[in-house]
């Protein structure tokens, strides 16, 4: 019922709401979300943004979120892609897609998930700019974020 997913590949958004498509069932509503890599970084233009994990301990992190969003929620199916690799402005970072019987639970399912995504997932970026590099930690707005659900 649930799929997640650490890849270095592009993913299609139009194949990934068709799979909750089809595992939603009966459910009535689908709610899907889209990162994109932002140009715009804390140290000027981005050029690339690099993004590292440790197998296996970060498809954990993502299954415990998904786990934690069906405590809170009746839902039906979760996808969650989450890129790696090496990353340019305006590519597909993440994808979320959660189907639920009524679109109050999607919608704040998928915000939950993504608020505690950002913020415990085990994911390491180094933004390079015309600057240089750097290593980038959650922002403030993102822990204040995750701190609502508690």
């Amino acid at each position: 019922m649930d799929r997640i997913l650490v890849q270095l590949e592009d993913f299609d958004i139009g194949n990934e709401y068709a799979h909750l498509r089809m595992a939603a069932n009966s459910d009535g509503a689908i709610v899907t979300f889209t990162g994109l890599v932002r140009e715009l970084s804390q140290h000027g233009n981005l050029e690339s943004m690099s993004l590292e994990h440790y197998p296996g301990m970060t498809e954990k992190a993502l299954i415990e979120i998904a786990a934690q969003a069906r405590e809170r929620w009746q839902l039906g199916s979760i996808t969650i892609i989450h890129r790696v690799g090496t990353l340019r402005p305006d590519e597909q970072i993440v994808f979320l897609g959660v189907s639920s019987t009524h679109r109050k639970s999607a919608y704040e399912a998928s915000m939950f998930m993504m608020d505690i995504l950002k913020t415990k997932a085990p994911f390491w970026k180094k933004e390079s700019t015309a600057e240089g590099d750097y290593w980038v930690e959650a922002k403030q707005s993102d822990k204040q974020a995750a701190l609502r659900w508690q």
